[in-house]
């Protein structure tokens, strides 16, 4: 993939950047354990926690507050305690903390002329990380031009502009039961949780079909009745069907290649645009795409992501190619987070990451064969359905309530894992494991799981 030169005629600026690099990296090398909050630290980092909740309106749901410095899957927070950071900003770093090669990109970027770069005026980021990001997603599909966005929810605004611009004037969007798509009017619309659009208006442009139920043998054929029964009434009126591969805040439930095939046929058949949503699964599945993961990518006409990659981006064939004045925006990204997107796709795609033999595959393998050993043993009756696709890992604890699972994810952070959840009946824990952890990371998170599920939920 093509390189960036840092764009300096002065050789001693590479040299200082490479020693700030081994500076910080020295810096951060003692955060390479749990630790508690230390005393002189407690009182200074629980004000950070009440300012910050105050000016929010609302508290945090963790007391998280980081110091700005970490070491790979660990991080620091201003209380002087250190977790083990298996959640990383909902997917944010991949690499982890302060990894040296995403670092030095993003003090190059920090060293452009410019903070925010633009659609009318970019600078060679712009370019280096469209290219390079639709080389990797020509594999096995049609995807050939790319936009940038700043997050995800913009990426699948995007998407759907793009999708009603070629249908039009088509307004239903097809989506799956539970779906997640961000925090926009529309996509509040799109995402199947009325608790994220209390007191918004129902625009009720979204038809929904139920994801893959693995315990159901027929679950492929009562998604395929329901998408068709949609078509059936809606016909020329729908504008696309959208998904996530796997479905994230939905519940970490993957879906063989097997269920989706009909589904993907069909909307074909009708000329019915198809729209993967990455934005979480992107780089996480095993392949850069979760796409690529499940063999799909064929049927694909339009790919949106974000988390990773530092901003989003929404990624289009020859026919869905939009036209001008659609997609734009002033922002298309810092100049920091397009040099750090860069090296991090670099370095995923370079490091044997993916495919069946990569690192993401034996992470994956390792960390759910220990959820389900524990399910086995000490833990018998307290881990359920141990799953998920890559470094996207989730279980059911206990009675799989949102009470409970609440509770337990906060004696999980008070004893320095850090976790989420997703899901509802049941509601399950969930992690995005950074790809930079190695064994023993995940003996630790497990020996904490066990720690807390036996000490009981109170």
């Amino acid at each position: 993939m093509q390189k960036l030169s840092l764009g300096f005629k002065n050789p001693t600026i590479q040299t200082d950047i490479e020693n700030l690099v081994t500076k910080v990296t020295n810096e951060s090398t003692g955060i390479n354990q749990i630790k508690p909050p230390m005393p002189e630290l407690s009182d200074s980092g629980k004000s950070w926690i009440e300012r910050t909740g105050a000016i929010r309106g609302r508290p945090l749901l963790y007391p998280y507050m980081g110091s700005g410095r970490g070491q790979g899957p660990f991080v620091e927070l201003v209380d002087g305690s250190i977790k083990l950071d298996f959640i990383n900003g909902i997917g944010i770093h991949l690499l982890g903390h302060n990894h040296p090669r995403v670092l030095r990109a993003s003090i190059e970027g920090a060293l452009q002329d410019v903070v925010n770069q633009g659609n009318i005026q970019p600078n060679t980021e712009y370019t280096v990380f469209l290219e390079n990001l639709v080389e990797i997603a020509k594999k096995g599909s049609r995807l050939k031009y790319a936009w940038l966005a700043t997050c995800g929810t913009m990426a699948n605004e995007s998407a759907v502009k793009i999708a009603r611009q070629k249908r039009s004037a088509a307004r239903y969007i097809i989506s799956f039961q539970n779906a997640f798509a961000g925090r926009s009017t529309l996509m509040a619309e799109v995402t199947d949780n009325p608790a994220y659009r209390v007191g918004l208006p129902e625009y009720n442009e979204v038809l929904r079909i139920p994801w893959y139920d693995k315990n159901d043998p027929l679950s492929t054929e009562k998604s395929l009745q329901a998408l068709l029964e949609h078509i059936n009434r809606h016909g020329t009126n729908i504008c696309v069907f959208g998904f996530e591969p796997m479905l994230g805040e939905g519940g970490y439930q993957p879906a063989p290649k097997e269920f989706f095939i009909p589904l993907l046929e069909t909307c074909k058949e009708h000329s019915i645009p198809i729209w993967a949503d990455e934005v979480q699964t992107f780089t996480r599945t095993g392949e850069a795409f979760a796409f690529q993961t499940l063999g799909i990518g064929d049927y694909i006409d339009i790919v949106t992501i974000a988390k990773t990659a530092q901003v989003g981006a929404t990624l289009y064939t020859e026919e869905m190619n939009p036209l001008p004045g659609l997609i734009a925006g002033t922002f298309s990204g810092t100049s920091t987070a397009l040099r750090a997107g860069i090296e991090i796709l670099d370095i995923m795609t370079e490091n044997n990451y993916f495919g069946p033999q990569g690192k993401i595959q034996k992470i994956h393998s390792y960390f759910v064969n220990g959820l389900n050993q524990l399910a086995k043993t000490t833990c018998q009756g307290l881990i359920q359905d141990a799953t998920g696709l890559g470094l996207m890992i989730a279980f059911t604890p206990l009675d799989g309530k949102k009470e409970t699972v609440d509770k337990l994810l906060k004696v999980l952070f008070n004893k320095g894992l850090i976790a989420f959840s997703c899901g509802k009946s049941p509601v399950r824990v969930r992690f995005l494991v950074p790809a930079i952890v190695e064994n023993h990371h995940i003996d630790l998170a497990l020996k904490i799981i066990e720690e807390s599920l036996l000490e009981g939920v109170t």
